[in-house]
């Protein structure tokens, strides 16, 4: 069961977002607990955000990326934080995050089998 979708609700389009090679960075956390966009929904932008791709790619001390989402996004919730991963995206690829329990997926359109009524 999907709890929430981001995508659905988010025009990505005017975001700042990480591109390199004609792909873009997403943010999502892949483990049981909670989820990272999923349970950010008054932070879209947290889906994207080019300096938490940077601060992962470079293996940076988690405390360090917690004091960046902290400042950025006071009200976030950052539990996530713990087994955030990167997935790189095409330019313009619809997706959307699904979550369940905390556990993020992500789901290309072109992946999904719509059932018609």
């Amino acid at each position: 069961m999907i709890k929430r979708k981001v995508g659905l609700f988010y025009d990505g389009a005017n975001m700042n977002k990480m591109i390199r090679d004609d792909k873009v960075a997403v943010l999502y956390s892949p483990e049981w607990g909670s989820g990272w966009s999923t349970w950010n929904t008054n932070y879209p932008e947290m889906l994207f955000d080019p300096g938490i791709v940077d601060l992962l790619e470079l293996d940076s001390d988690p405390d360090m990326i917690e004091t960046y989402c902290t400042l950025k996004y006071p009200d976030a919730f950052l539990s996530g934080l713990s087994d955030l991963k990167i997935v790189w995206l095409p330019v313009g690829t619809e997706f959307i995050v699904g979550e369940e329990d905390g556990y993020e997926s992500i789901m290309l359109k072109d992946e999904i089998d719509w059932i018609t009524a």
